[in-house]
């Protein structure tokens, strides 16, 4: 089976994961910005918007997709 990387199961969302969210107030926009999980903030086991993170360096919103497996493999570009 296939990962989900639309960020709508929990199952697929790790601590260190890069992923790219949309906050509250930037829904309608449809805003996203770049980072690195540091916290998942929804308990159930999937959400139909996303689950919610919390990245690190603060900001909060649902994961619109999931970039790459961990940060290291961004590492080299520059990221």
């Amino acid at each position: 089976m296939e990962p989900h990387r639309n960020g709508q199961q929990r199952a697929s969302i790790r601590i260190g994961l890069v992923v790219d969210i949309i906050r509250k107030e930037d829904q309608r926009s449809g805003k996203k910005i770049r980072g690195i999980v540091q916290e998942i903030l929804t308990n159930s086991l999937s959400h139909p918007h996303g689950i919610k993170v919390r990245l690190k360096g603060g900001h909060v919103g649902r994961v619109a997709e999931i970039i790459c497996a961990t940060a290291s493999e961004d590492n080299e570009k520059g990221f």
